[in-house]
């Protein structure tokens, strides 16, 4: 018997044509959340992780290009920016030479597909609110679709629940905010009720590269593949060394009572464990979010389990419109695709260079991506020209929004490459040419201020 609140979940999902095996994951995890579940990893249940580095790897140019062959490359693409003040794809975004997010990934597929005669198929997993304009924005890549195969397909959705009651949630003025993505560890029930893995499978195709669409410096790596083909891991993910930015974020760790990697998110992190969370010396490695995995073994283990792989509970809170904090607060079911690591025997992380890592999460991300300290090469590939990577820190109540930063940087991003760190206290446009030098910090002044073009901005 289900409580009421499920009940009226589930009949709310059916009747919105969701897939029985999503309905059936979110009832699992409304049922934990029922329970007082909260997803809690304790640092006493973990101990630190150790891995094997892509440097010291021997991955000879023949075993590279035949496991390029039998990859397909997902696209993790269903988040809107609304952090930045979107209201669609944040992949559209702008980075450089007039060329999105989305452009450049189609770009670096087909660039790889001429350099290894491999036909790399792309799939981009959708939500209800990016499919349209991000297909749209593909349109013009003619040959990037595979005869066979579709470019996209659609990540489950779920009803919000009310904090208080974990009743789905009415809000009659949007219909649209009742609902919200699982969290990308949706990935595998998507692709098994879509009948992609299946498709794939049969299509010829062994392993898949899994990457979020933010995340430029997530390009399918023959190298990589190369290791994860020779490896015989089940399961993969690449990681990075965590740095003073990472602090706050997840990590690897191993459990004690089995020995499995484990990855935990900040979210599954108790208030008195976050000492130890922010300790890089201790928890070393941060997940990049780039997973490898054999499409075989994922199809089995989802058939083993009925669908639900079980993967650790992350109980999200925001509101109703997450840009009215005066909403109802509302409880978000999600979780982790990398926590699958967990599930599968064998599964093996790798440490990689921080150049596979350079998500835009924030309009800080942005600018610097958006700077010289990246080169964007022939191959479509963001290369790093700078030394180290600045630390940015625009303030938020004037640059946070997408519309408000592009007002204050109308002739493009200043020069970074030879700054440490950059921080603007209050309301600066810039000209054009200007450069930053060092460590810099612009003061707040009452009003609006003006870097004229072409101003060296110099450590002091």
């Amino acid at each position: 018997m289900g409580s009421p609140g499920l009940k009226r979940a589930q009949a709310k999902m059916e009747s919105a044509g969701v897939d029985p095996t999503a309905i059936e994951v979110f009832s699992h995890y409304y049922r934990l959340l029922e329970h007082g579940e909260t997803g809690m990893i304790p640092e006493s249940s973990i101990e630190p992780l150790d891995m094997e580095s892509l440097a010291d790897v021997e991955v000879s140019p023949e075993e590279a290009a035949e496991a390029i062959r039998a990859t397909v490359v997902i696209k993790l693409n269903g988040g809107l920016g609304t952090s930045m003040g979107m209201d669609r794809a944040k992949s559209l975004l702008c980075v450089r030479r007039g060329l999105s997010f989305l452009d450049i990934i189609a770009r670096q597929v087909l660039h790889l597909r001429t350099a290894y005669d491999a036909t790399l198929p792309v799939l981009f997993m959708n939500s209800f609110r990016t499919s349209a304009d991000t297909l749209d924005a593909l349109a013009r890549y003619t040959d990037l679709p595979v005869e066979g195969l579709p470019l996209e397909f659609l990540q489950n959705k779920e009803p919000k629940l009310l904090a208080d009651t974990l009743e789905p949630v009415s809000w009659p003025k949007d219909p649209e905010l009742e609902w919200c993505p699982p969290g990308h560890g949706d990935l595998y029930p998507a692709l098994v009720s879509s009948g992609l893995l299946d498709r794939l499978i049969d299509l010829g195709y062994r392993y898949a590269f899994v990457s979020n669409s933010d995340n430029l410096g997530a390009v399918a790596d023959a190298r990589v593949a190369g290791w994860f083909a020779s490896s015989g891991a089940p399961f993969a993910i690449e990681a990075v060394r965590r740095t003073a930015s990472d602090k706050k974020g997840g990590h690897f760790a191993r459990r004690k009572i089995d020995g499995r990697i484990v990855l935990r998110e900040t979210a599954q992190t108790r208030p008195e464990d976050r000492a130890a969370l922010a300790d890089l010396t201790r928890h070393r490695f941060a997940s990049t979010n780039n997973l490898w995995f054999d499409l075989a073994a994922v199809r089995k283990t989802m058939h083993e389990r009925r669908g639900v792989l079980g993967l650790p509970l992350i109980r999200n809170v925001k509101t109703v419109d997450p840009a009215d904090p005066s909403t109802p607060k509302v409880v978000q079911i999600e979780c982790a695709m990398g926590a699958a690591i967990e599930v599968f025997d064998g599964a093996r992380t790798i440490e990689v260079g921080r150049d596979r890592f350079v998500p835009v999460k924030t309009t800080n991300d942005l600018l610097v991506l958006r700077s010289d300290v990246y080169d964007l090469g022939s191959d479509f590939v963001m290369d790093q020209s700078a030394v180290e990577i600045p630390y940015v820190e625009l303030d938020g109540e004037v640059y946070g929004q997408i519309g408000e930063f592009d007002k204050r940087f109308p002739e493009g991003a200043p020069s970074l490459k030879d700054s440490t760190s950059f921080r603007v206290e209050g309301d600066w446009t810039f000209g054009p040419k200007v450069r930053v030098v060092g460590e810099v910090t612009l003061a707040k002044h009452v009003g609006a201020q003006r870097v004229e073009a072409g101003t060296v901005l110099e450590d002091e």
